[in-house]
């Protein structure tokens, strides 16, 4: 266990006055007293390790504070594989900001509905009866793929189209569901992509809006912030990372490895790493991909300093 997470990381930056706010909603006099990267360095670091990897890396490291970013093919587009479940979890709490749903809501897991990979449902027994709530936990923190059906059957994936193109981020979709691609929507870009597929820029403007509170609302991105710091995940960018709480979320496939993360350091910087054609498609913790994704995520955590300390109440 890493420590409990804070769950107002999405109330960080609510609040600021609209006349004297910089980048990502800081207040302009509280922005300018943050400590700035050494964003040169640190693109040197990102670009040499992305340049020896054996496969197609791309990044998009953003302080949403000072508003200092670094990308490297952050347009183009790239398997999300896992990643694309924090879409899908967000699309569940819009549907539930707009009350046509609700957390509580039961699902059965059926026999037909079980599928392999990631997650605990497969191995319940048949019948057995979860919550929308439990679901979206399930999906986020340890990736269930049959969680993760479950709510696309209940949503439809479509919707989930729908919901990223009204955030603004129109090469993000979900294909069909886990494991199961006579389901896809998009048969060509499915057998293309798998499951789903978005672009780093894409993908981290996808947390910069939970992180603002602007994906869905104030109360439900923290809710989902949350849910992504107990990701138990800590194989990528998270492998040499002590003493904070990222909400994060991965991804794997044989030939994909991607994460994407909101560090809440001095300022809240959110870094997304998506790789793709990987030559290396061993499913170890010394995989190529995610050595060189911990070595990046080492560099980003160190890139900028950290908050200090809250005093402990008296």
């Amino acid at each position: 266990m890493r420590g409990r997470p804070l769950v107002v990381l999405a109330l960080a930056s609510l609040g600021a006055p609209a006349c004297a706010t910089g980048q990502g909603g800081t207040p302009a006099t509280a922005a300018a007293s943050l400590t700035r990267a050494d964003t040169g360095l640190l693109r040197r670091t990102l670009d040499s390790l992305a340049t020896r990897h054996r496969g197609v890396v791309g990044y998009t490291v953003h302080d949403l504070d000072t508003g200092e970013r670094l990308e490297r093919r952050g347009d183009e587009t790239f398997p999300t594989a896992s990643l694309i479940k924090v879409a899908i979890l967000v699309t569940v709490f819009d549907l539930v900001e707009q009350k046509r749903l609700s957390l509580d809501d039961p699902l059965t897991v059926l026999r037909i509905d079980k599928v392999p990979g990631a997650g605990q449902l497969q191995f319940l027994h048949d019948n057995a009866t979860i919550s929308v709530r439990d679901a979206a936990w399930l999906m986020t923190t340890i990736s269930d793929n049959t969680a993760t059906n479950l709510l696309l059957d209940r949503i439809i994936i479509r919707r989930v189209w729908d919901k990223m193109e009204a955030l603004g981020l129109s090469h993000t979709k979900v294909h069909s569901k886990s494991f199961l691609r006579n389901s896809s929507v998009a048969m060509d870009s499915s057998v293309k992509y798998g499951l789903g597929v978005t672009t780093p820029n894409e993908m981290a403007r996808l947390f910069a809006l939970l992180s603002e509170g602007k994906a869905v609302g104030a109360a439900a991105d923290s809710a989902m912030l949350d849910m992504l710091a107990h990701n138990e995940d800590y194989t990528k960018l998270q492998r040499h990372i002590a003493g904070l709480d990222v909400p994060h979320k991965t991804g794997d496939t044989d030939q994909v490895r991607t994460e994407c993360a909101l560090f809440p350091l001095q300022s809240r910087v959110v870094a997304c790493v998506l790789t793709k054609e990987n030559v290396d498609q061993r499913y170890l913790i010394d995989n190529e991909a995610q050595v060189m994704m911990a070595r990046m995520g080492e560099a980003i955590a160190g890139a900028w300093p950290r908050r200090p300390p809250v005093p402990a109440a008296r």
